[in-house]
């Protein structure tokens, strides 16, 4: 795997945009990924200031922390769309605060949802390898959102 952020504006609360490349074989590639298979958008109210779809390739997924269905939101295209309420299910498993959510773990279990390249159990491995703290309260969120994706196109 291969992941690096890449920095605009360089001030608190702008948005940010990070790469992640995923595979078995060694990744060569050190840029940015210009048309990605899946976009995931971790606060809702860049839908409205950026173009998340730009790049998207046709077919490709988008997955959304919002309390919104995905027949709700602001676009309409040929992509996969999925939603999940990471903030609600981070505040619920006590992982950050109510004003200040830490979504990240929740996100990744909605994406293992999505993804045929991430499984539920490899995110779980991860946290207890990885995450310093609360340890059971991020794999608690990690399976709720999981479970709580919702997705026009298959159903969820």
């Amino acid at each position: 795997m291969s992941a690096f952020p890449y920095f605009g504006v360089e001030r608190r609360g702008a948005p940010v945009t990070a790469f992640a490349r995923i595979s078995e074989q060694e990744i060569l590639i050190k840029s940015g990924i210009y048309e990605p298979d899946f976009v995931i958008v971790l606060d809702e109210s860049l839908l409205s200031g950026v173009d998340v779809l730009l790049g998207l390739r046709e077919n490709g997924s988008i997955l959304i922390n919002t309390s919104r269905d995905p027949a709700e939101l602001p676009f309409d295209s040929g992509h996969k769309k999925y939603t999940v309420d990471a903030t609600e299910i981070a505040v619920k498993h006590g992982l950050g605060s109510p004003t200040a959510p830490i979504v990240n773990t929740s996100i990744l279990g909605a994406f293992a949802r999505i993804s045929p390249i991430v499984s539920l159990d490899s995110v779980i491995r991860a946290i207890r390898d990885v995450v310093p703290r609360r340890i059971e309260e991020n794999i608690r969120a990690t399976r709720d959102a999981f479970e709580n994706v919702r997705g026009a196109q298959d159903g969820h």
